[in-house]
C-alpha cells in the first residue's frame, strides 16, 4: 500500500517567482532549509536535498507555478518506488496558496514525510521570508 498527503500554505506577502526560486535554487534552498542541497533547473535534471537524505529527478517545470518531482529518501527499502511530488503556486492577492500533493510513499513513512514537509520546509520558508535566520536542520 501506499499513502499520498495533500498539503496547503499560505505565504503572505509574497510571489509564486520568489517560492519557486527558493525551492529550485541550489543555493537559496539550502540556505532556507539548513541543509546541504543541489539541484537542476532543467525538466529531466536530478537533485538531491538534505545532505542527499532526498534525491530524485525533476519531471515537469512551469516557471514560477509548477514542480513535478520524482522523490526518494535515503532509507526507503530498494523495492519501493520513487513517490511524485507535486508543487503547485497560486496567486491570492498579496499571497502565495503552495498546494502540495506527495504520492505513493511508503505507509511507514508517509506521517514522518507530512510532518517533515512543515518542519523542514514550510516553517523555516516563512522564516526565511521574513529575514529571519535559519538554524541548520537536525539530522532527519
Amino acid at each position: 500500500m501506499s499513502k499520498t498527503i495533500v498539503q496547503k500554505i499560505v505565504f503572505k506577502n509574497t510571489s509564486t517567482k520568489d517560492l519557486y526560486s527558493l525551492y529550485m535554487n541550489s543555493k537559496k534552498h539550502s540556505i532556507a532549509t539548513g541543509a546541504p542541497a543541489k539541484i537542476s533547473p532543467n525538466e529531466g535534471g536530478n537533485y538531491y536535498a538534505h545532505d542527499g537524505y532526498i534525491t530524485g529527478k525533476n519531471l515537469q517545470l512551469l516557471k514560477d507555478k509548477l514542480i513535478v518531482q520524482s522523490w526518494r529518501a535515503s532509507e526507503w527499502k530498494e523495492n519501493d518506488v520513487d513517490s511524485t511530488l507535486i508543487i503547485h503556486l497560486e496567486t491570492k492577492g498579496n499571497d502565495v496558496i503552495l498546494h502540495a500533493i506527495h504520492a505513493n510513499l511508503p505507509d511507514k513513512s508517509a506521517a514522518g514525510i507530512d510532518k517533515g514537509w512543515h518542519d523542514h520546509y514550510w516553517e523555516p520558508w516563512k522564516k526565511y521570508l521574513a529575514g529571519k535566520p535559519i538554524a541548520k536542520s537536525k539530522e532527519m
